[in-house]
């Protein structure tokens, strides 16, 4: 089967690296402070089940919590997402595998790293990882706009702007992803679709809908190389 080189977009967190194991109850916990604060009566702050059930809505409903905030509470998307990510020792936290610079370089084609994290953050991780050298293009949250609104993943609206912005047929097109609704988003507008599963845990529900939105499952992004001609060829 003839095969094209793909354009590679591949998120951050718990795909490249394990924001699991330390990274991400930081973050849940820095947001749950805001939060509190922002959900409070100006006194006191809101409680635990109030903030969790607004958190779990808001990226349910949205895909990003952060769309919830500015569209319902007026928050300033650059101030949450600061706050959200401040960290005593970011590099500290950062867990990976070895041998994911050798991995980019072994793909076919152009790599972009397309994260709902915020450019400092992303490009702090990736500069201890030693990766963003292997990245034609860097998207953070701030850059997925749409008419000049956030339209983080899972936004089809966005997703279609950047292929025609790369000038890229979706079926030539790869998102490399931990999470379904982002891949769900990626299949609808007919892209390829890989999901990465070595850091995060899917009950059985979750399982059952992974056929209908995944074509490659990985445990790992290092397991990429075993289908590549699967996920290149013309004919797929």
């Amino acid at each position: 089967m003839k095969q094209r080189s793909p354009l590679w977009l591949f998120d951050l967190d718990n795909t490249l690296h394990n924001a699991s194991h330390a990274i991400f109850p930081a973050i849940t916990h820095n947001m749950n402070v805001f939060m509190a604060d922002l959900l409070g009566d100006g006194t006191t702050p809101a409680d635990a089940g109030t903030v969790n059930a607004a958190r779990q809505l808001y990226w349910k409903r949205y895909g990003a919590t952060l769309l919830g905030l500015v569209r319902h509470h007026g928050v300033k998307a650059d101030h949450f997402l600061h706050e959200a990510h401040r960290f005593e020792d970011l590099t500290d936290m950062i867990r990976a595998e070895r041998g994911l610079g050798r991995l980019l370089e072994r793909l076919p084609g152009r790599k972009i790293l397309l994260t709902n994290a915020p450019r400092s953050y992303s490009h702090e991780v990736m500069r201890h990882l030693g990766l963003h050298r292997h990245f034609a293009e860097h998207i953070p949250i701030e850059a997925m706009r749409v008419h000049g609104r956030l339209r983080p993943k899972p936004s089809v609206p966005y997703l279609l702007k950047l292929l025609a912005r790369q000038g890229v047929h979706p079926r030539h097109c790869v998102l490399v992803e931990d999470t379904l609704s982002n891949l769900r988003a990626a299949k609808q507008v007919g892209m390829r679709t890989v999901l990465v599963t070595g850091y995060v845990q899917a009950d059985q529900a979750v399982q059952k809908k992974i056929h209908a939105c995944v074509d490659v499952k990985v445990k790992s992004v290092l397991d990429l190389p075993d289908h590549v001609h699967r996920l290149c060829s013309a004919h797929f």
